[in-house]
């Protein structure tokens, strides 16, 4: 009996010293950290990064340039095939500095491609950090996503971020897009919003509205993208005359006369690595709002009335401004050199002139 009690006791003690021996559990990833696996099983800590999917070893691809300008509203399918086809299946990067890895597996499901994966660069930090940096860097294809682009000026500018941008731009030449905010600083010439949106209405009775916030030339440096601002949500949201506001004051307060293009939501241009531009999304005879515009301001046509404070007339004779309206398709509509703004070389949409009469937008077809 003695020693039944003994081994009873013995038990019991070795399986409370076994008990309390426990491993520490590996903490939480924080927002903006993410956790993936390697084909060898090491999980790798990247920052900045909320999500992943495919292989996080990085690959080496052959690309084909290209920019895609989406308007904002539901995401155009062709236009993201069209860049996964130029991308040779390689990485995706999306960036952001607000929201979620949504992109993740909406990219991943429309074409073959190692790996899509978010990062929320959302201060100056991760911005100049060197592993957020060449992330973007290694990106066979980069995708901007909307949200506040004075943010993303806040952020980027000036930073290791941009620097890697504007190398996948200029000397990796991989496919870069964005949408909304996304797009609206991929030009040289950008509208920052820094103070809030600005409506048509309240630029064109001010010109120099203090939401009237303009950059030129310090931030992204995209092909063919030099002395052009762009616009989204174009049609949707009325923006036609804010535009021409900001290609006025483009050209009184720096003598540069600028380009716009003019993206309306569902829709995208896409402009090859010679600057030919189609334009996709999904028009229909039942939602007939689907359009891209390129605009073209003269320096010889400048604004007869352009004051703070009082509307706006840009009229000379009914022709102060020539635009080009290409509507959307599933395979690209209609065609437009990017690279030298040539009329003659249009094809597949219809020209207008606009003009501008005591803060009141009117068009008519050349």
């Amino acid at each position: 009996m003695k020693h039944l009690i003994l081994i009873l006791s013995f038990g019991l003690w070795f399986s409370a010293g076994a008990c309390s021996k426990s491993v520490k559990p590996e903490p939480a990833n924080s927002s903006d950290e993410a956790t993936s696996s390697s084909p060898g099983g090491i999980a790798k800590r990247r920052p900045a990064s909320i999500g992943i999917v495919g292989d996080s070893a990085n690959v080496n691809k052959s690309v084909s340039g290209g920019l895609v300008l989406m308007g904002g509203g539901r995401d155009v399918d062709a236009a993201f095939k069209w860049m996964i086809d130029r991308s040779g299946g390689g990485d995706v990067v999306i960036i952001r500095t607000t929201g979620t890895d949504a992109y993740n597996p909406y990219v991943n499901r429309l074409g073959t491609v190692n790996s899509v994966e978010t990062l929320k660069i959302d201060s100056r930090d991760l911005a100049n950090n060197d592993t957020v940096a060449n992330i973007i860097r290694n990106a066979e294809m980069l995708f901007i996503a909307g949200g506040d682009q004075s943010t993303y000026i806040n952020y980027w500018r000036g930073t290791k971020t941009e620097k890697a941008i504007n190398y996948l731009l200029n000397e990796r030449k991989a496919p870069v897009g964005g949408t909304s905010a996304g797009c609206a600083i991929l030009g040289e010439l950008y509208y920052s919003g820094e103070n809030g949106s600005v409506t048509s209405s309240e630029a064109l009775q001010n010109p120099y509205i203090n939401t009237v916030t303009l950059y030129k030339n310090d931030f992204l440096k995209a092909p063919y993208l030099q002395q052009i601002i762009t616009d989204q949500h174009y049609l949707t949201r009325e923006r036609e005359g804010r535009s021409l506001v900001f290609a006025g004051r483009i050209l009184k307060d720096w003598n540069i006369a600028a380009k716009v293009i003019a993206v309306d939501e569902r829709t995208a241009v896409c402009i090859d690595k010679d600057g030919s531009a189609k334009v996709y999304g999904d028009y229909s005879e039942s939602r007939p709002y689907s359009y891209a515009y390129f605009i073209l301001t003269d320096q010889a046509k400048p604004p007869e009335e352009f004051e703070a404070n009082k509307p706006v007339i840009w009229n000379k004779g009914g022709k102060a401004v020539a635009v080009y309206e290409i509507a959307a398709s599933v395979n690209g509509g209609g065609n437009f050199n990017i690279a030298n703004f040539n009329k003659a070389e249009a094809n597949g949409g219809k020209w207008y002139w606009w003009w501008l009469n005591n803060g009141l937008l009117n068009k008519t077809q050349q």
